[in-house]
């Protein structure tokens, strides 16, 4: 299986198959701060059909101007928060309106001044804690802190109470992760505590190929999948994320065995699409 994972990477670790992800918004903004304001607001967008998700991210994006920290930072808590009430008054993608996006980012800021330097320090284990633990405590603070609406609620799931926390898993990925495409700016996170994003396609395909036997996409599934991704690569278990979410998002894989049509696929010989 190992090979077959390698070859499934050197398929999909490619411009085009980047381009279709929400983290080359991010990859776009040369400073390490803009980098994360703009991974904090791609992450917990990246939902839904990928083109207008992308021009979701990019419409939030964009009264930020070049340098998105700095704009929040110059502003304030308040102060961006009245500007971007107005600047996404006619903003919305599926679950999340602007003013939810607009409360989201004078949180980084509120988080940003007391760590004076972004989120990391907010998500480290602390007292014992796992890093779900602190990611559990940080969004339990947040729900206390931010308007009860669905989307913001949609934002703030607890990995203590089961949830797969998709979108925080792809945040962290992208922050603390060295390898190819992701940022790995953060350097205090404990990498060995990363868990894969677990979306529909990495859920379908991982069942597919026999690294989870489970039915519900939840948090234990996406445990599960990382423990047997590590014991194929130990050191960079979340390498495999990429390649595994975009033979999916990519529309290569169609669920059920269609040869020849599949046969390009690395994983054809252990697949077991339309036998589960």
């Amino acid at each position: 299986m190992k090979a077959r994972l390698l070859a499934l990477r050197e398929r999909y670790e490619t411009p085009a198959a980047l381009a279709m992800d929400p983290l080359a918004i991010p990859l776009r903004f040369p400073d390490p701060m803009d980098r994360e304001v703009a991974a904090f607001v791609a992450a917990h967008l990246a939902y839904g059909r990928v083109a207008p998700m992308l021009r979701a991210i990019e419409g939030v994006l964009a009264p930020l101007g070049e340098h998105p920290a700095a704009w929040l930072r110059d502003r304030g808590p308040a102060g961006a928060l009245r500007g971007l009430e107005a600047a996404l008054a006619g903003w919305k993608w599926r679950f999340h309106t602007g003013e939810d996006l607009a409360h989201w980012l004078a949180a980084w800021v509120r988080l940003d001044a007391e760590s004076g330097a972004g989120l990391e320090a907010h998500l480290l284990p602390a007292g014992g804690e796992t890093a779900d633990g602190a990611l559990s405590r940080l969004n339990r603070r947040l729900r206390g802190e931010l308007p009860d609406t669905y989307g913001l609620r949609f934002n703030l799931p607890d990995p203590e109470a089961g949830s797969a926390c998709k979108r925080w898993r792809m945040f962290l990925r992208w922050m603390v992760r060295t390898g190819w495409p992701d940022l790995g700016q953060w350097t205090r996170y404990p990498a060995d505590q990363l868990v894969i994003p677990l979306d529909t396609h990495v859920a379908r395909v991982a069942r597919y190929i026999g690294l989870s036997a489970r039915a519900t996409p939840d948090g234990a599934m996406a445990a599960e999948i990382t423990a047997a991704l590590r014991r194929r690569n130990r050191v960079d278990p979340l390498g495999y994320d990429f390649a595994l979410s975009h033979l999916g998002i990519m529309g290569d894989c169609p669920g059920v065995r269609s040869l020849p049509g599949c046969r390009p696929c690395p994983l054809v010989g252990i697949c077991r699409a339309g036998r589960v």
